[in-house]
C-alpha cells in the first residue's frame, strides 16, 4: 500500500489528490491511501483574485472542473489605473477571445473559491474510489505538523494538536510559501537561503461593496512604494483589496510578515502607511479595521536546489513560489500537481526516480515562471513623485498608442503543452 500525506488543502494539495485518483489504475486506487492535512479549521471562499490561463485551463478540464470554475468567476471587465483624484490614466479591458493577453483573463476567481472547488472535487473522487473498494482520501482539518523524521523506509510525522505520530511513504508539502513542511524537513539553514524577498509586503482582505464599485479592477499608486487594488468578488456583495508596500528599510514589515504576529499590529502598520494617500484609502482603512478575512504576507520567491529530501517533497508555492507578480502561481500549482501525480503512479517502486522525474519536468517551468517582467516590482511601486508622474504618463501613452494590444498579441504564440503553453499566457503585468 502507498500511504501518502499531503500537507495543505489548497489548490495544489487538493489537485494532487484528485490527479492521483483520476490517473490511477483500479489496482492502484485500491492500494493507495491519501490523507490531506489542513491547518485551518475550514476553507473559506475568500482571498486575493487570481486567474487561470493557458495550461492551467487544460488542467481544469482534466479534473472536470472547468464548468464549476467558470460559473464562479468574478466577471472582472479589465483594469483601470487611477490616481489620488479618481482620474483614470489607462483602461485595459479584458480579452475574452484568447487572441490578446491582458492583465484580466477570462477566468478570474478568488483564491479561496478555487481552493474550495478543488477540495470538493477531490471529495467527489474520494467517494467514487471508496464505493469501488478503495481507501480514498481522509481529511484532517485544524491541525499541523510539529516534527518530521525519517525512520527506516518511512517518514514519521508528529501532529501538533493530538501529539499523534504517524508514518507515511511520502509526505508532500503543499502548504504555501511559508511552508512548515519545508522548515521541518530542511531546517533553518536551508530556509534562510530558500526564501528570496522582493521587498514587497501585501495585505489581503475584503470590504462591503458600494454602488460606485464596478466590475473593473481599480489600481491606485502613491509615492513611497504604495499601491492598492480594488477588485470585484464573485457574488457582487464585496470588493476585494490588495494593498502593497515596497520598502527595504522598514524592519517592521518583514516582522509583520511572519505567520503568528498580532493581527491588530499588522492592520495598524498598513493604516500608518496609507493614511492620507487619497483616492479610496479613507474608506478602505475604515473597513479594514473590521475585516475578518485580513491576511498580511511578504511577497517572496522560493528557490531551492532540490524539492525533495528523503521521503518529503514540495509542491507549488512551498517549493517554487514565483510570487503574485508572476501571474503563474495557479498554473504552477496545477502543473506541479499533475506532474507529481503521474511520476508517483509510474514509479511507485522507486521514490528517487519519482522525485527525479518530477523535478526534471517541473524545474524548467518553475525557473521561467520566476523571471518577472522587466522592471517589476519596482516599476509598479514608484517611490518619488517624479516616478509616479512618469508611470502615469507612460501608461497613458502605451494605452492610447495601442502598444498594449501589440504586446498582448505577442504573448500569445505557439509551443509545446508543458513548457511554452504554461508560460505564454502571462500578461504584461501578470495576475498581480
Amino acid at each position: 500500500m502507498m500511504d501518502i500525506l499531503i500537507v495543505g488543502c489548497g489548490i495544489a494539495g487538493s489537485s494532487l489528490a484528485s490527479f492521483l485518483l483520476v490517473n490511477a489504475t483500479d489496482a492502484q486506487r485500491k492500494t493507495m491511501k491519501i490523507t490531506i492535512l489542513e491547518r485551518a479549521s475550514e476553507l473559506r471562499p475568500y482571498g486575493q483574485n487570481i486567474d487561470v490561463r493557458g495550461y492551467g485551463v487544460e488542467m481544469l478540464r482534466k479534473l472536470d472542473l472547468e464548468a464549476a470554475v467558470r460559473a464562479s468567476t468574478t466577471g472582472e471587465e479589465g483594469v483601470q489605473l487611477v490616481d489620488a483624484y479618481h482620474r483614470v490614466w489607462a483602461s485595459i479591458a479584458a480579452d475574452k477571445t484568447g487572441k490578446i493577453q491582458t492583465p484580466t483573463s477570462d477566468i478570474e476567481i478568488l483564491r479561496g473559491r478555487l481552493a474550495q472547488l478543488c477540495w470538493k472535487r477531490s471529495m467527489q473522487l474520494s467517494d467514487e474510489c471508496q464505493a469501488s473498494g478503495g481507501h480514498g482520501i481522509s481529511y484532517v482539518f485544524g491541525d499541523s505538523l510539529s516534527a518530521i523524521e525519517h525512520i527506516g523506509d518511512k517518514a514519521q510525522v508528529t501532529f501538533t494538536k493530538s501529539g499523534q505520530k504517524q508514518a507515511y511513504d511520502i509526505v508532500v508539502g503543499a502548504d504555501g510559501s511559508q511552508s512548515q513542511t519545508r522548515a521541518l524537513a530542511w531546517g533553518a539553514a536551508q530556509e534562510a537561503t530558500a526564501v528570496h524577498s522582493l521587498n514587497v509586503y501585501g495585505a489581503f482582505f475584503s470590504i462591503p461593496r458600494e454602488e460606485h464599485d464596478t466590475k473593473w479592477r481599480k489600481w491606485f499608486h502613491a509615492t513611497g512604494g504604495r499601491a492598492i487594488m480594488l477588485r470585484p468578488d464573485d457574488c457582487g456583495k464585496r470588493s476585494t483589496i490588495f494593498m502593497t508596500v515596497m520598502n527595504d528599510t522598514d524592519a517592521r514589515l518583514p516582522v509583520a510578515g511572519k505567520k503568528h504576529n498580532n493581527m491588530s499590529e499588522k492592520k495598524a502598520l498598513m493604516e500608518e502607511y496609507f493614511t492620507g494617500a487619497g483616492w479610496e484609502t479613507e474608506r478602505i482603512l475604515r473597513e479594514m479595521a473590521d475585516a475578518e478575512d485580513f491576511y498580511f504576507d511578504a511577497l517572496v520567491q522560493i528557490k531551492m536546489e532540490r524539492w525533495s529530501t528523503g521521503r518529503v517533497v514540495l509542491l507549488g508555492d512551498a517549493g517554487y513560489c514565483a510570487s503574485p507578480m508572476s501571474g503563474m502561481g495557479t498554473t504552477l500549482a496545477f502543473t506541479g500537481a499533475h506532474s507529481l501525480a503521474r511520476a508517483i503512479l509510474r514509479r511507485q517502486d522507486s521514490l528517487e526516480q519519482v522525485f527525479a522525474e518530477y523535478e526534471a519536468e517541473m524545474r524548467p517551468i518553475a525557473t521561467k515562471a520566476q523571471k518577472l517582467a522587466p522592471g517589476m516590482p519596482r516599476m509598479m511601486h514608484p517611490q518619488a513623485l517624479w516616478e509616479l508622474v512618469l508611470l502615469h504618463g507612460l501608461l497613458f501613452i502605451l494605452k492610447n498608442s495601442g502598444i498594449f494590444t501589440i504586446l498582448g498579441m505577442l504573448t500569445v504564440g505557439t509551443g509545446t503543452p508543458y513548457f511554452s503553453e504554461s508560460l505564454r499566457h502571462r500578461s504584461v503585468f501578470g495576475s498581480y
